[in-house]
């Protein structure tokens, strides 16, 4: 009988600040400004200009309650680009007490606490948003991998990770984090 060792190699600081790209934009319908936003922080660009069209979307009064929520988990996205997580988390918060179901909005808020180092808050959050079918599990099961590892659970990590990979095979960002682990097979003691 084997017993199998995994061990990280590496440094977690690093791969957590990885996780503030890996966001989950939601989708906003229409052509305005709310659509621009969903754009900037789906797409990339310049998040200032992204933050200067959501700021301009949520001041109109026509956004349905789905498209504003949406419009400020895509500008936390942003936030989250320019290093500003305590902004980020915030826009997270309000977009989901409009609506508790967006997953995007729990994995994203979560990726936000992994930087602040939350690990507590940033796992139940992502347990949320993979259990609510966040549209980009991928990117879920590498932010719980961030923190599993964190908080020096390095089996869920690996298994995080793997999952990741096993959704999106390409996903570059899980990927590096496996190439950091070794697995080393030791004899069982006695058996």
């Amino acid at each position: 009988m084997l017993r199998t060792t995994l061990m990280a190699l590496g440094v977690l600081g690093a791969a957590s600040l990885l996780s503030q790209d890996a966001g989950a934009a939601v989708t906003v319908l229409g052509n305005g400004l709310a659509q621009t936003c969903f754009e900037a922080a789906e797409f990339g660009g310049n998040p200032s200009d992204g933050i200067a069209a959501c700021n301009e979307a949520l001041s109109e009064v026509a956004l349905s309650i789905r498209d504003r929520a949406a419009t400020l988990v895509n500008r936390g996205i942003l936030y989250s680009r320019i290093e500003e997580p305590q902004l980020a988390i915030a826009d997270y918060t309000q977009g989901l007490s409009l609506v508790p179901t967006m997953g995007e909005g729990y994995v994203d808020r979560g990726a936000a606490l992994i930087v602040l180092k939350r690990y507590d808050e940033a796992l139940q959050d992502i347990d949320k948003g993979i259990s609510l079918g966040s549209n980009r599990l991928h990117i879920a099961y590498y932010d719980r991998g961030l923190v599993h590892e964190a908080m020096g659970n390095i089996r869920a990590a690996y298994d995080d990770y793997k999952k990741a990979t096993e959704i999106q095979p390409d996903f570059a960002l899980a990927n590096a984090e496996l190439a950091r682990f070794t697995v080393v097979h030791h004899p069982a003691n006695g058996t």
